[in-house]
């Protein structure tokens, strides 16, 4: 049985410990889908289509990756596109207890099997957030190692 995953977020922008979290999801299943959510509450640095473009850069080396663009609810979105599986990263005990609860009201709003997988964050990475990277590049400190080259010569540009 082929397995299609979903990995979803901002990624505003991808971080390095994102990218951790996208490969080795990559290798649990035979299609990995990037979800990159609009989201309108939120005043990203980077438009949704320059996000997707470059998150398909940093991850052309992954063969079974894709790179979407969606909005509204996640469960929608998982249930019309018959994702198998829904990834999501932890770094700490904090992000467990938000994650937890979005997981359980996610698997009332999935439509047949499908579950949440948690990966723990490499502790290389567990320090790191997109809002942290964003703080740093814009006082201009060096973000170099943070995040995919591509997304680096982007943020300099910003900044």
């Amino acid at each position: 049985m082929a397995t299609k995953a979903l990995y979803a977020g901002s990624f505003d922008p991808l971080t390095n410990g994102h990218y951790d979290i996208i490969k080795r999801a990559s290798k649990l299943c035979d299609e990995l889908v990037v979800g990159v959510i609009s989201n309108p509450q939120k005043k990203p640095l980077l438009d949704i289509d320059t996000r997707v473009k470059l998150i398909g850069q940093a991850t052309k080396d992954l063969e079974n990756v894709k790179v979407q663009s969606f909005e509204g609810l996640l469960a929608d979105y998982v249930n019309d596109n018959k994702f198998d599986m829904v990834v999501r990263g932890l770094r700490s005990s904090l992000d467990f207890d938000n994650e937890i609860a979005m997981a359980q009201m996610n698997a009332r709003l999935y439509k047949g099997n499908v579950e949440t997988v948690f990966l723990m964050t490499s502790p290389d990475y567990a320090f790191l957030s997109s809002t942290m990277v964003k703080e740093v590049a814009s006082l201009k400190g060096d973000i170099k190692g943070l995040v995919p080259d591509a997304i680096f010569d982007e943020l300099m540009k910003k900044f």
